[in-house]
C-alpha cells in the first residue's frame, strides 16, 4: 500500500490470490482429505522418467492420456521424489480455489455480487467438482484456466492475447480449450476495427503478416506442441487420440452420438443435481429474454462448452462426468441468475414481479435440498478417507524395506495402483504387473510364478480401491502356495516367491 493509503497495482493483483488461497484452505479444513490419482500419478512418473533422462514407460495396461502440462508439471516435480504427489495435493485445492473464487467474479462481472456469491457456493458445494478436485484431476486447473480467460475478456472486451495465451495453457490440459480459441480468434478477426468488407476477408486478415497473423500462432500453439508432445513422447502425433480411443474401447464405455444422447442428459444432472439443473434452464430462459444484453459472453461460453463436449463423444472419447464440469459450472451461474437476477431489472419492468416468484421458488428448492447434498458430501468424504487411508498403506508398504531390488516382478491385484508402486520403488511401470501385460497393444494373461505379490488384506479394500469395474487388470486367481509373507500392514500384505527374500517370521 503507497503512503497516500492507495493500494498499488502489485498489491490489486496479489488479492486474487489470497482470496483463492483462502478458499482453498476453507476447502481443506472443511473435507480434510485428497490424493493424487491414477492419471496424474503417471504424469508423475513419465515426468520422472524424462528428468533422468529415460523415455517414458508406455508398455503398460491403461495408460492414461499424456497431457502436456501435467508431464511438464511431473517434470518439474521430479527432485521431490516420494513427495511429489503431495505437492500435488496442494496444487489440487489451489486450483479447486481458483474455480470457486473465479465463478464469484464471474457472476458478479456479468450480472451482480448477490449472484456470484451464489454461484460460487454452489459450485464448490456439487460432489463431482470437489471428489474431482480433491484427487487431482488435470479437468479443475483446465476450468481455472478456461473461466480466468473469460474473466479477462469480461473486463476489457476483445483483449487479444492475454485471453489466447490463458486458454493455450489450458489447451495443453484438455483439448476443448481448442474450441474456445478458434472461436474467439474468429470473434476477433470479425470484429476487427479496420477489417475490409466482406465474408472472406477477414478470415484472410488471420494469416496475413502484420495483422493477425500472431494471435493466429498463438490460438494454433496448443494443438501443435500437444502433438509435438506426442510424437516425441510415443512416436505417433495423435498417440493421445488413439491411445484414448482405445482405453474406452478396453472399458466398454458409451460414446459417440449415441452415448451423447442417452448419457449426456444424466450426466449433467450427476454434476449439478436436479434443483441447479432446473435453476440453471430456468436463469437461462428469463436472461435470454429480459437481460439478453448482459449475458452474451455467458451464454458464448455455454455453447461452446457443450458444443466441445460433444466432439469429444464423436471423436470417441467417453461421455463422463468430469467432461461437463465446465457446463456445470456455467449452468451454476444461469442457476444464481434464477434466484437474484430480478434485481438487475427496473422497478417499473414488466418480467420482474414474475421472475421474484420464479427466484424464489429456485432458491427454496436449493434450500430444500440443501440436507441431500450435504449427505452426498458427507458419502463423499468417508469415501476419499478410505481411498486416502489405503493409498497412504500402501505407500507404507512401499518404504517397509520389504521390497528386494534384484526380485521382480510385482504383482499386484488390479491396475490402479501400478504407477504408485512405480514411482515409490523407483521402478518401470512396465515392472508393476497386473493380471495382464501390455504387449503391442494386446493384453496378455500374467500368472505370477516368482517375485513380489502385493494382496489387498480385505475384500474392502479391494473394492475401495478398483481403478474401473472393468478393468481388464483385476486378478482373480488364489495366491499360488510358493509365495510366503513378508510385510503387511491395516490395507496391504506382501508376500515373495524370490530366494533374495527372507520371509516374515
Amino acid at each position: 500500500m503507497s503512503a497516500s493509503g492507495r493500494t498499488t497495482p502489485a498489491f490489486r493483483a496479489l488479492i486474487p490470490v489470497g482470496w483463492i488461497a483462502a478458499i482453498a484452505l476453507a476447502v481443506w479444513l472443511a473435507f480434510g482429505h485428497g490424493f493424487t490419482n491414477y492419471d496424474t500419478f503417471y504424469a508423475l512418473v513419465w515426468g520422472d522418467e524424462i528428468a533422468h533422462g529415460e523415455g517414458p514407460d508406455l508398455d503398460v495396461v491403461l495408460p492414461p492420456t499424456p497431457h502436456p502440462l501435467a508431464t511438464l508439471a511431473g517434470i518439474v516435480l521430479s527432485p521431490l521424489g516420494d513427495d511429489a504427489p503431495d505437492a500435488v495435493v496442494v496444487i489440487a485445492f489451489l486450483a479447486l480455489g481458483a474455480v470457486g473464487y473465479l465463478t464469484y467474479r464471474l457472476g458478479s462481472e456479468w450480472f451482480n455480487r448477490p449472484i456470484g456469491l451464489l454461484a460460487g457456493a454452489i459450485v464448490l458445494t456439487r460432489v463431482p467438482m470437489v471428489d474431482f478436485g480433491v484427487r487431482a484431476y488435470v479437468d479443475i486447473p483446465y476450468i481455472a484456466l478456461v473461466l480466468a480467460a473469460l474473466l479477462i475478456e469480461t473486463r476489457s472486451p476483445r483483449a487479444g492475447w492475454p485471453v489466447l495465451g490463458t486458454l493455450a495453457v489450458a489447451g495443453l490440459l484438455r483439448p476443448e480449450a481448442w474450441l474456445f480459441s478458434a472461436a474467439y480468434l474468429l470473434y476477433l478477426a470479425y470484429t476487427w476495427p479496420d477489417r475490409p468488407p466482406g465474408w472472406i476477408a477477414p478470415l484472410v486478415s488471420l494469416l496475413r503478416p502484420r495483422e493477425l497473423l500472431g494471435l493466429t500462432a498463438l490460438a494454433a500453439s496448443a494443438p501443435v506442441l500437444w502433438a509435438l508432445s506426442d510424437l516425441a513422447f510415443a512416436g505417433d502425433a495423435l498417440y493421445s487420440l488413439t491411445g484414448t480411443q482405445d482405453t474406452v474401447d478396453t472399458l466398454e464405455r458409451e460414446t459417440g452420438i449415441g452415448g451423447l444422447v442417452t448419457e449426456g442428459p444424466p450426466r449433467l444432472g450427476e454434476v449439478v443435481r436436479e434443483p441447479v439443473l432446473l435453476g440453471g434452464a430456468a436463469g437461462v430462459v428469463l436472461t435470454f429474454t429480459l437481460l439478453r444484453h448482459r449475458a452474451r459472453l455467458a451464454f458464448a461460453a455455454g455453447v461452446l462448452a457443450v458444443g466441445a463436449f460433444s466432439l469429444l463423444a464423436i471423436a470417441g472419447l467417453a461421455v463422463i462426468t468430469r467432461y461437463l464440469l465446465l457446463t456445470g459450472t456455467i449452468l451454476s451461474i444461469f442457476c444464481a441468475v434464477a434466484v437474484f437476477g430480478w434485481m438487475l431489472l427496473d422497478q417499473d419492468r414488466s418480467g420482474r414481479t414474475p421472475w421474484m416468484a420464479i427466484g424464489a421458488a429456485i432458491a427454496l428448492l436449493l434450500i430444500a435440498f440443501v440436507p441431500a447434498q450435504a449427505g452426498r458430501l458427507d458419502d463423499l468424504q468417508g469415501s476419499i478417507a478410505d481411498q486416502e487411508r489405503i493409498q497412504d498403506d500402501l505407500r507404507e508398504l512401499a518404504d517397509s524395506g520389504g521390497f528386494e531390488p534384484g526380485c521382480a516382478p510385482v504383482s499386484v491385484p488390479n491396475t490402479r495402483p501400478v504407477p504408485m508402486l512405480a514411482l515409490w520403488l523407483d521402478r518401470r511401470p512396465s515392472d508393476i504387473l497386473p493380471a495382464v501385460r501390455a504387449d503391442d497393444g494386446d493384453l496378455i494373461p500374467v500368472e505370477p510364478g516368482e517375485g513380489y505379490l502385493v494382496e489387498p488384506t480385505s475384500a474392502e479394500v479391494e473394492e475401495d480401491f478398483e481403478l474401473d469395474p472393468n478393468d481388464p487388470g483385476k486378478r482373480t486367481a488364489p495366491v499360488p502356495p510358493s509365495f510366503e509373507p513378508v510385510e503387511e500392514n491395516r490395507s496391504w500384505e506382501l508376500l515373495a516367491s524370490c530366494p533374495l527374500v527372507r520371509p516374515a517370521r
